[in-house]
């Protein structure tokens, strides 16, 4: 079964766009360093799976575009790297600590769809993304909150 994400990252470090211009327009999603977004990472995100890509940490904040998961989690090899700034020296290759997955551009929205335009869509009440204190850079996406949002006229 295939689920749907919301990635974020902030536009300044890699966005919509730079997945565009990847070769094949496909890279790793790595440096996630949060718990709860690695457990998603390494047990749930699967090969198949759509996101959301949201553009985070600048204004306006908001959903960029859509990318598809093209390899379900493994490894991050960057916390093995003493000289990446996704280091850490508590992970081991025979235990890692840190997850990512690879993904593939689909498409850009036409605009940036923000947080005020999501805001009032019925649909969308309940989304983790739109409730107060949500800063989790990888969630969960309900399949009637996906049909919401890729519906828009901004895509």
């Amino acid at each position: 079964m295939r689920h749907h994400w919301l990635f974020k990252s902030e536009p300044t470090v890699f966005s919509i766009e730079d997945l565009r211009r990847a070769a094949r327009q496909t890279t790793a999603w790595d440096g996630v360093r949060n718990y709860q977004a690695r457990n998603f990472l390494r047990d749930d995100v699967h090969a198949g799976d759509h996101i959301l890509f949201y553009h985070s940490n600048v204004v306006p904040a908001g959903i960029a575009g859509e990318a598809v998961v093209t390899r379900a989690g493994y490894p991050d090899p960057t916390a093995f790297d003493p000289a990446h700034r996704h280091f850490d020296p508590k992970s081991r290759r025979d235990r890692p600590t840190w997850y990512l997955v690879d993904v593939q551009f689909v498409r850009a929205c036409r605009t940036l769809i923000p947080l005020d335009r999501l805001r009032p869509l019925p649909a969308l009440r309940q989304m983790l993304l739109l409730r107060r204190g949500s800063r989790l850079s990888i969630q969960p996406v309900t399949p009637a909150e996906w049909a919401a949002i890729v519906t828009l006229p901004e895509w």
